[in-house]
């Protein structure tokens, strides 16, 4: 019994361990809404991926998209208009600022 909980708990730590240097690629889309309370979610879209992020205060930030051309899509609030921004540009490890985006 001794031996199989020693093998199992050597198991874990070393799963543990192999984890904690394990980097997450991905980069990041960041932006600002004007006006802030004009949209409630951001979406970006790339192939068959597909992400969303809430926006609040007017600010968005979409984590862990994979390097690639996104469309990304403001989901606007009546009486705003939806925005659509097309081959928006991410890399892994950076952030894609969009800077400040009006709805119409």
């Amino acid at each position: 019994m001794k031996t199989t909980t020693f093998g199992l708990s050597a198991l874990v730590a070393l799963v543990v361990g192999a984890f904690a240097f394990t980097t997450f690629d991905g980069g990041t889309i960041s932006g600002k809404i004007t006006p802030a309370d004009g949209a409630t979610e951001v979406w970006a879209i790339s192939g068959m991926d597909t992400l969303k992020a809430p926006i609040t205060d007017g600010a968005f930030s979409v984590q862990s998209a994979k390097a690639g051309s996104y469309t990304v899509i403001i989901d606007a609030k009546d009486p705003y208009k939806d925005a659509t921004l097309k081959d928006v540009k991410v890399e892994d490890g950076k952030t894609t600022d969009l800077g400040e985006i009006k709805l119409d």
